[in-house]
């Protein structure tokens, strides 16, 4: 259920956010150099590695790890990069691949291929075996600014609870996060 839920919302949303997504491509390429998508090596379902798309905010030269790890994100940014960052606008190309079957639109964020502390936490509390997310619990819950024992508790906390209803929940406390900008690492 669940996974047909993401397929038809993603198609859904993919062709009313076709004018925008196309709007923001145009930003992106004509604000910076470089390509309009960057494709980040990410850790799925079962701590597969598969390639997940954003709008590029940041220059072609930045490091290949976490935002937080930087130590001046801001200098990386492109032009348009923290608005499309704080409006999370960046994320749209996301929507392909929830309709492709490695995201959903509710679980644990996705880690980096190299957030190794991050992996390992989460696989020693069954997390891995759950499709990552759009937005998830911890995402609600403190987002960038949370530290990595308290993201895998949320987590496992949402491993533990996981329900349409709660998905619903958690989408709908999301909204309100980017309405209000909150929590985002810029």
């Amino acid at each position: 259920m669940k996974r047909l839920f993401d397929f038809v919302v993603a198609l859904v949303a993919a062709l009313i956010l076709a004018l925008p997504i196309a709007l923001v491509s145009l930003f992106v390429k004509c604000s910076s150099r470089g390509p309009v998508i960057y494709w980040s090596d990410r850790v799925g379902r079962h701590n597969r590695i598969f390639r997940m798309p954003k709008f590029r905010t940041m220059r072609v030269d930045t490091p290949a790890v976490a935002t937080h790890l930087l130590a001046d994100p801001k200098k990386f940014l492109t032009p348009g990069g923290s608005f499309l960052r704080k409006s999370s606008l960046d994320e749209l190309p996301q929507l392909f691949s929830i309709l492709s079957g490695d995201m959903s639109f509710v679980g644990p964020r996705p880690a980096l291929f190299n957030q190794q502390d991050l992996i390992e936490q989460r696989s020693e509390h069954g997390v891995e075996r759950i499709r990552p997310g759009l937005t998830g619990w911890a995402q609600v819950n403190g987002r960038d600014e949370l530290p990595i024992p308290q993201k895998v508790r949320l987590d496992a906390e949402y491993l533990a609870k996981q329900s349409f209803l709660f998905d619903l929940k958690i989408l709908f406390l999301t909204f309100l996060k980017v309405i209000r900008r909150d929590g985002v690492a810029h």
